[in-house]
């Protein structure tokens, strides 16, 4: 399991990369590798607003479908439109080009609720 230091974590299993003011989100190697084959990814508009811990998305996978949880509230600025005809870039590239969306974060407060890579980990490990 790959968790990259640098990033922030939710229980949910979503990464978060801030940098000023957008947050740039996927799913973690662990839950990509839960999921197995990546076939569909349901992506949200440009504009539409994530509050933070409700579901902005879905993921569908050969043998499962689930909900992407928004880790933080904000403004979707950009959707990966390369997931719609490479939905398994989730897979072979989670923290690169498989990531799912760009927000401009609204509340920077609660960048302090996300998880830590060490939190994480322990997290899926128990």
């Amino acid at each position: 399991m790959n968790t990259p230091k640098e990033l922030s974590y939710t229980a949910e299993h979503e990464w978060v990369a801030i940098e000023d003011d957008t947050a740039t989100i996927g799913i973690t190697d662990y839950a990509q590798g839960e999921l197995g084959d990546i076939v569909f990814v349901e992506l949200p508009g440009e504009g539409d607003s994530t509050v933070q811990g409700d579901p902005f998305g879905t993921i569908e996978a050969v043998k499962s479908v689930s909900e992407l949880f928004a880790p933080l509230s904000g403004i979707i600025i950009e959707a990966n439109t390369a997931l719609e005809d490479q939905p398994e870039l989730v897979n072979s590239d989670p923290y690169g080009d498989g990531w799912i969306i760009k927000l401009k974060v609204a509340d920077a407060a609660q960048v302090e609720k996300l998880l830590s890579a060490e939190e994480y980990e322990e997290q899926v490990s128990s």
